[in-house]
């Protein structure tokens, strides 16, 4: 990542740190495991002004994304949450404690490019998010769901303009066009922002790792706190904790989750 003359360090940092185009946690741990981490080469980390934005250098070098650009951060706030991970590593260098890292990279690399491509990936949850679709039974998990979804149906509604029709079980429920609609300009509007590559990957990290778009704006608006927005995204999971107990694996998945999901949210915040 950083302009070293050591190419072989160079190379392996980029090949790290290439966004994954596959989601899976526990595969993306596998494919970790398997990869050789580049020893720590490094001893400083500082922030340094680029252009009009702010980046990283290692030992007086700049940092640079797997595609060779500035690591260019649009934020004095993101930048020293980003050069915080790159502290915080030790002998080795490990990209799974880096989701800054890479929500960066990914923004500055592939986000940028393509922002209509993206914008509407994220607005297509609208017709289908999580917080549509209700169990019949039982009881108690009737009222978990009513209690963190309700709320943000009435943020959709009062911050959008939008309401969203509910159905019992899978079976799929048509939306009303105005407020599938009404996420998208939303969502174009979060686009259109001089920062709107940073701003459109953490709200595609957060609808994707909670399966609502509803509930991403809901914690970028500042409707929902971190925790609750969470603990939304999870009313079925724990619920069945609850009458099951916890599975090892699952809960492996869960923590890694979690891990991407505050970043997400700590990027959005970092934009001001």
């Amino acid at each position: 990542m950083s302009s070293s003359d050591n190419p072989s360090i160079r190379d392996d940092l980029s090949a790290l740190f290439v966004a994954d185009e596959e989601r899976d946690p526990v595969k993306a741990a596998q494919r970790e495991m398997k990869r050789p981490l580049p020893k720590r080469f490094y001893a400083d980390v500082a922030v340094v002004p680029v252009e009009d934005a702010f980046g990283l250098a290692l030992d007086g070098k700049p940092v640079r994304t797997p595609a060779r650009q500035k690591l260019a951060l649009p934020t004095v706030a993101l930048a020293e949450a980003v050069a915080s991970e790159w502290r915080g590593q030790g002998e080795h260098i490990n990209p799974a404690t880096m989701p800054l890292t890479r929500m960066a990279n990914t923004a500055l690399d592939g986000v940028a490019a393509q922002m209509e491509q993206v914008a509407g990936e994220i607005a297509k949850f609208a017709g289908s998010d999580l917080v549509c679709y209700r169990a019949g039974e039982p009881d108690a998990l009737v009222a978990a769901q009513n209690a963190a979804w309700t709320p943000v149906l009435d943020f959709a509604r009062d911050f959008l303009g939008a309401r969203f029709n509910l159905a019992e079980g899978v079976m799929f429920v048509a939306q009303p066009e105005e407020s599938v609609a009404a996420v998208a300009r939303a969502i174009e509007t979060e686009a259109t922002r001089p920062d709107g590559a940073f701003r459109l990957t953490a709200l595609y990290e957060m609808t994707a790792l909670t399966g609502s778009v509803l509930i991403a704006l809901a914690l970028a608006q500042g409707a929902k706190k971190f925790e609750q927005g969470w603990a939304a995204a999870h009313v079925d999971e724990d619920h069945q904790i609850r009458v099951w107990g916890a599975d090892a694996e699952a809960q492996a998945r869960r923590e890694v989750r979690l891990r991407d999901m505050r970043a997400a949210y700590e990027m959005y915040a970092a934009l001001g």
